[in-house]
């Protein structure tokens, strides 16, 4: 069956993609919805009964993940056509007095385990496929008190553009989605509510769901980088232009 693999589908931007690939690829008939909340991902489901959806309850910061996923794909063999690694999560504080636990674990996901599924994947995709790779505005220049965070997201960053290149040759089109803030449950799972942060507080929000479909079409064109809104454009230009020491005034959290 035609698949789509999404992570970190049980809400916000995930869940907009799915509907997202619903639309854009009515040749996909199966989704493999992975994330945390059971739950969640179970009512996703029957929303869809239309499509064959596997809901996949797993926690990508612990190893044992992707030996899970390693062997569902082994056992199904599925023809994948959209890959969207979007699990991903960030911390806000300072880096001294943060919680080691946290700061790894946002390497273990937002790094090792984005590149452990799509490494799974790959063998399993078919020409003219997309891999969307998350990634954040984060990416373009160090953050202040998200410092790790923004590494990780530009890890992401580098990562898709080189197997952008590397995966030409198979028809693959990889493309880092490099969105600004968004209402999702992000910021509280990041300790910034609102009001406590003049620079966050500043920023035009995105919509998860124009971000889900421009991204989707943008990767279908074979763009390397989508980044959605004037603003955050011109702050990805500005990161090219200036130097990080200059932009770092700015982007503190």
């Amino acid at each position: 069956m035609v698949t789509a693999v999404i992570t970190g589908a049980s809400g916000g931007l995930g869940r907009e993609y799915i509907d997202a690939v619903m639309e854009q690829y009515p040749s996909v008939d199966a989704f493999w919805l992975i994330g945390r909340n059971k739950e969640a991902l179970w009512k996703l489901a029957e929303g869809h009964t239309d499509k064959t959806i596997a809901t996949i309850a797993l926690d990508f910061t612990k190893e044992e993940s992707l030996d899970v996923m390693e062997q569902l794909l082994k056992e199904n063999n599925p023809e994948i056509k959209v890959l969207v690694n979007n699990a991903g999560f960030g911390k806000c504080t300072d880096f001294f007095s943060s919680v080691r636990g946290e700061q790894t674990g946002m390497v273990d996901l937002n790094c090792r385990a984005l590149t452990g599924l799509t490494r799974l994947c790959l063998p399993y995709m078919l020409d003219d496929s997309l891999v969307l790779n998350v990634s954040s505005i984060a990416a373009f220049a160090p953050t202040p008190r998200m410092s790790v965070y923004s590494a990780t997201k530009a890890y992401v960053l580098a990562f898709s553009k080189a197997l952008h290149d590397e995966l030409r040759p198979r028809g693959i089109k990889v493309t880092a989605v490099c969105p600004g803030p968004m209402d999702t449950d992000f910021w509280h799972v990041a300790n910034v509510p609102e009001g406590k942060s003049r620079l966050i507080d500043s920023l035009p929000r995105v919509s998860p769901k124009e971000v889900a479909i421009g991204s989707l079409r943008a990767a279908k064109r074979g763009k390397i980088v989508y980044t959605k809104g004037f603003w955050y454009k011109l702050y990805r230009l500005a990161a090219k232009l200036l130097p990080h020491g200059f932009i770092m005034e700015f982007t503190e959290v």
